[in-house]
Parts: structure tokens; sequence; C-alpha cells
């Protein structure tokens, strides 16, 4: 791992910024400059270059060279997906927060200082760090705000009392070391960043901070915008994931429409054993019809996408 900063010790700044990277050179100084409008330098910026091929690495090396008030780390590794991307980032990091911003989006000008004097006033080992807000470029909140009438919250409480749109998420990196890396599955490249938070859920409780401090774009050639597509090319990704889903699902609706997910991505896995390696066997062999009826609207789904 290179980084700009050697001499400095791993415990002097609090949060780690770190970028998952892949061919987004030409979107990655929106990152880049917005961190060094920083109205806190108490951070450093981690770049996990996962297998690009533009020139990012000579981006990122140039604003390395520069004096810059902010320590720049960068790691090269073999393409594997976002999910491998993370497991790396956790592995190297060595401060007490982190926070992931994607390639093509940005911290709001005092964001590191609102995350940090936020944790230092109501942080504690207690907590798996804050949940903050993301908006649009445009300063537009992404889903709704978060609640003002309670301290914390669990991520998938806020969700299921109404909760929506993506959320920033700061997290303690002991909770994320604690936890088992996101699997790899060959020939995949897509496992949910949710079977970590997900875990951390379990434990603790996020600090609630109804502020913004990312902003974001949603490109078309990211993972959001290519699910039907995700599904098809991620099959065993997607049957991990709705196994764990199984083991914590509240409700009776929602555990049945997981079995009938875990039915259409063990269809086109080709994974034969999927009723016996489900956590709830006799509800995922309910689910089968609905779960062929899903393979064939995906499968349709990704055809048109194709054709048009």
């Amino acid at each position: 791992m290179k980084s700009n900063r050697n001499e400095m010790k791993p415990d002097s700044v609090t949060l780690t910024v770190f970028t998952p990277a892949y061919n987004r050179a030409h979107t990655l100084n929106r990152c880049y400059e917005s961190l060094k409008r920083q109205t806190c330098d108490d951070f450093l910026w981690l770049i996990i270059d996962d297998g690009s091929t533009d020139h990012t690495k000579e981006l990122v090396e140039e604003w390395m060279s520069l004096d810059l008030p902010f320590e720049i780390r960068y790691e090269y590794k073999e393409n594997g997906g976002m999910h491998t991307a993370h497991n790396r980032a956790y592995q190297l990091i060595d401060t007490e927060l982190n926070v992931c911003i994607d390639s093509d989006d940005y911290m709001s000008d005092d964001a590191v200082e609102l995350i940090v004097n936020f944790w230092k006033e109501n942080g504690s080992k207690k907590y798996s760090g804050i949940i903050a807000l993301d908006t649009d470029f445009a300063g537009n909140v992404i889903g709704k705000r978060l609640e003002n009438d309670r301290k914390s919250t669990t991520l998938c409480g806020y969700y299921a009392r109404g909760g929506s749109g993506d959320k920033k998420l700061i997290y303690r990196t002991q909770v994320m070391k604690q936890f088992p890396e996101y699997p790899v599955f060959p020939s995949e490249k897509y496992v949910s960043l949710g079977y970590k938070y997900l875990l951390a859920d379990q434990e603790y409780e996020l600090l609630i901070m109804d502020k913004p401090v990312c902003l974001v774009e949603y490109q078309a050639d990211g993972s959001s915008n290519n699910m039907y597509k995700q599904y098809l090319n991620n099959p065993k990704g997607f049957a991990f994931m709705r196994k764990v889903d199984m083991r914590y699902d509240k409700g009776l609706k929602r555990k049945f429409m997981t079995c009938v997910h875990y039915v259409s991505s063990s269809q086109i896995s080709g994974n034969s054993d999927f009723i016996k390696e489900s956590p709830r066997k006799f509800m995922t062999i309910l689910a089968i019809p609905a779960g062929r009826l899903l393979t064939r609207y995906i499968r349709k789904k990704v055809a048109q996408g194709i054709n048009a």
C-alpha cells in the first residue's frame, strides 16, 4: 500500500474515508476536491483501486505527490467487486471510525467536522457508529430524514419504522473487523454490503445524526441501476444473503419473499441442494413456484434491457 504521509502514526486521526474505485478516474476528482475543502483535517483518505484499467493510479499518485493537509493511502487489487474492496479496506483501516464514500460521490464541506465532533460528544463502545444523511447534488435528502425523537437505532429498525432512502453509515472500525468478511464466490462480483451491517445490528445501535454528510449520484453503470443483471450474474452471492436474511427477517410476508428470492437465485446458480441448505426448509418448499416465476421475470427484464 502506498501512502503520501508515512510518517503519520496510525492513531493520529479519528476517521478513515475510504473509496472503492473501478474505472472512475472521471468522477474521483469530486471526492478529492471535497476532501480538500473539509473544515477539519482529522481524517485520512484510503483509495481501494479494484483493478481499474483507466488512469486512476496515475491520478491518485499525482495527488499523493502534493503537500496536502490530509494523508492519502492507495491500494491496488485485482477486480473482484465492491464487497471485496470493502474486505481489503477493513483489513487496512486503523482509525477509530470509517466511512465509505463512493467514487462518484463527495462529502459536504463540514462532513468530517460534523462526524468527529458528534462522535467525540456522544460515541462509546456501546454503539456501532453513526447513521447520517445522504443528499443528491441539489441538496435534497435521499428518502426520509432520520428520527429526532430517539438517540439511536439499528439500521433495520429505522427502515422497519418507515424510513427510506440510502443513508450514510459511519462505523467503528473495531465493530466491522469483529464480523466475518464478505464471502467471495468464483466468477461472481457482488455480495450485498448489508451483510456486515445486519450482523452489527444484532449487537449494537447506530447513533442518529440527522445531518447531511455526503452528496450522491447514481451512475448508469452502477450496481443500483443494473440489479436484474446482478441477479443473473451473481446468483450465489444473492442466495448467500437470502440465507442470512432468513435468520433475522421479521414478519411472515417478508420471510416468504426472502424464500422466493432464495429459490430464484438458487435456480439461476443451478444449486440442486438449496432446500437442504435453507434455514427455513418448509417455507422454501412453499416458495418454489413463485421463485421460478421470479426467475422468468428476471430473465425477461434483462433480455428487454439488452434489446432496448
